[in-house]
């Protein structure tokens, strides 16, 4: 087992949290949220790194809303403050367990997602029912309201 010392550093680092927001901030420019918190851009970075440095840093509720496509869905956001840590962690953790991720897990991966893990699908359906000669079974599942069953104290 590899051992890694000082990720934290490097996750609070000023640098990194900068990354971080530039990361963020594509595409989303526009949004109120996030002008506002690019109006005190460097005080809000500054603080940030405070309080994760000093390990005051407490991550804010989540925000809830409705969106419709096609179905209504109710729609869970962090703070922008609380989206840029969550940058910060993925930008230095991620190379370190994404090569031990199975090559055919797509959700949430950079170069991955639906749409490649639709094409993976096809060629495995392909492949198993011997070019749709032979029956072929997939299992899509979702649990409802699986989100709010959750004990979000634990």
């Amino acid at each position: 087992m590899k051992i890694f010392n000082n990720l934290y550093g490097l996750i609070i680092s000023q640098e990194n949290l900068l990354y971080s927001w530039d990361r963020f901030k594509k595409g989303k420019r526009k949004k109120k949220d996030v002008g506002l918190f690019e109006y005190h851009l460097e005080q809000n970075l500054l603080e940030l790194h405070r309080d994760l440095k000093d390990k005051t840093y407490r991550h804010k509720l989540y925000f809830g809303f409705y969106i419709s496509d096609p179905k209504v869905r109710h729609i869970h956001k962090a703070t922008v403050r609380d989206r840029v840590v969550h940058h910060a962690i993925f930008k230095i953790l991620n190379p370190l367990f994404e090569p031990l991720f199975i090559h055919d897990s797509f959700s949430c991966r950079l170069g991955k997602g639906n749409h490649v893990g639709m094409k993976r699908l096809e060629v495995m359906t392909r492949k198993v029912s011997k070019n749709y000669t032979h029956p072929c079974f997939v299992l899509k599942c979702d649990i409802k309201k699986f989100f709010d069953s959750v004990d979000h104290e634990i």
